[in-house]
């Protein structure tokens, strides 16, 4: 076997996540290959073989790469449309408009969404993609054809919808798969494309879409096929009072029991916004390990609420961070996420309690890996985990004068990435992509995205 190649990172403040919340005022990173090696205070250690690289991070924070876990990348070319509407009203302003994408459409709604993501310190994303028109190509080839060529880990959540506008949904019927055709398609993306491995680049999950869009059936046959091949479940839930009312007039029950009755909770599944939960449903969530993709921007875009984060992570839910559809949080970066849910968590309850700097960063890193079942391998910066690691510059006039970096990072504005790196692969230098053309992936969704409106237009 080839001797590892190591990169060494010294002069740097490093916050781990770890268990203890390990910090280092000043310290360095080793990396071997795509692993972590070592890491502590100070210098690293005379003697090292095979160093390939040497890098003098002076200035910077080093964290664990964040964590995306709920995003809808095709949404990138309806950016700013239905921008005063809450979600029903803008669901069925704009599935009309997304009923009619295809795959070069998505291919390049996908760079735009991994492209702002990655440039801004993300290091593995998801998508959850649940629009699959009749004769629309590959789709979920191509959204997985653009997290590799980027580089970055990824979790395609293979989404479908077979509750049209006839049996009561809002999709329109042109829109949605039948229940039969929705689980073939899922069950061989799953075969075609899941790594169960530790160091897995591409893993695939079950997400049927909402229970105003899905079948019962669906639900409940979805979480059957999802067991059965080995791999995670999603899917929207409690999003707004809007969804409540629905799940009662439809089902005689709230969200959470729904989801219960259908097999939907468990470690094994996940679910975005949950904003409207009681202390029935948060306590159902922590006895069965379920997790939440807390999407702060989308939430006040939508008018959704404020979720009562503070509470789930005293239950011990596990809690991540999602970005959520650009068409409902145009900026589509995840960085600016930590801060937004730590500011709008502190208008809720708890007020000022309600999260700290560290316990944003921590949603943002190591809660999303719990989410979306990597613990073990991403999400903190320890011996043995993979290379996810991004370099944080806080020496410039935004953050200087702040003493603490981790506040810094938080609080602060957006900090520049000068290098993220995963499975050990550097993939943004100075704030640029170094595995895609930027400026390209922005005339290629321009162009895409007009196309799309003139579609819809026409029809």
């Amino acid at each position: 076997m080839a001797a590892a190649q190591r990169i060494v990172i010294e002069n740097c403040s490093i916050a781990t996540v770890d268990a203890n919340d390990t910090e280092y005022a000043t310290g360095h990173i080793v990396v071997a290959d795509n692993r972590i090696e070592s890491l502590g205070a100070g210098r690293a250690p005379e003697g090292l073989e095979n160093v390939v690289r040497r890098i003098d991070a002076t200035g910077h924070l080093v964290t664990p790469g964040l964590i995306n876990t709920h995003h809808h990348f095709y949404q990138w070319i309806t950016r700013g449309l239905a921008t005063d509407h809450n979600l029903f009203d803008w669901l069925v302003a704009l599935y009309p408009t997304w009923a009619r994408i295809d795959e070069p459409m998505v291919r390049s709604a996908a760079q735009g969404s991994l492209a702002m993501m990655a440039r801004g310190g993300v290091t593995t994303a998801m998508d959850h993609h649940y629009v699959h028109p009749q004769g629309s190509g590959d789709l979920s080839g191509a959204i997985i054809g653009a997290a590799r060529d980027m580089g970055v880990r990824f979790t395609l959540a293979r989404g479908s919808m077979d509750r049209s506008e006839k049996d009561g949904g809002l999709p329109p019927d042109f829109a949605v798969e039948t229940l039969e055709g929705a689980l073939a398609a899922t069950e061989e993306t799953v075969r075609k494309h899941h790594d169960a491995s530790f160091d897995a680049m591409t893993q695939v999950a079950v997400a049927p879409c909402s229970p105003f869009s899905i079948s019962t059936e669906l639900l409940r046959q979805g979480a059957e096929l999802a067991r059965r091949l080995g791999v995670r479940m999603h899917t929207h839930g409690s999003e707004t009072v809007e969804e409540e009312k629905f799940c009662h007039e439809l089902f005689g029950m709230g969200p959470t029991d729904y989801f219960e009755s259908t097999g939907w909770l468990g470690e094994d599944v996940w679910m975005a916004h949950c904003v409207h939960m009681n202390d029935s449903d948060i306590a159902a969530f922590a006895r069965t390990k379920t997790g939440v993709a807390h999407c702060p921007s989308s939430n006040a875009r939508l008018a959704a609420g404020i979720a009562r984060v503070p509470d789930m992570l005293a239950a011990g839910v596990p809690v991540g961070l999602g970005v959520d559809g650009t068409a409902s949080n145009e900026s589509g970066e995840l960085h600016t996420e930590l801060r937004n849910a730590l500011l709008i968590n502190r208008l809720g309850a708890h007020r000022e309690a309600a999260l700290n700097a560290r316990q944003a960063l921590r949603l943002g890193t190591f809660g999303g890996a719990q989410v979306l079942g990597r613990a073990a391998e991403i999400g903190s910066l320890e011996p043995g985990k993979l290379a996810d690691l991004v370099l944080w510059k806080l020496d410039t006039l935004a953050h200087a004068s702040i003493a603490d970096p981790v506040t810094a990072l938080v609080f602060g504005a957006a900090a520049p990435v000068t290098a993220s790196f995963v499975n050990g692969r550097q993939i943004v230098e100075h704030g640029r992509l170094l595995t895609a053309d930027e400026d390209a992936i922005a005339r290629s969704t321009r162009e895409q995205a007009q196309r799309l409106a003139g579609i819809a237009g026409q029809a």
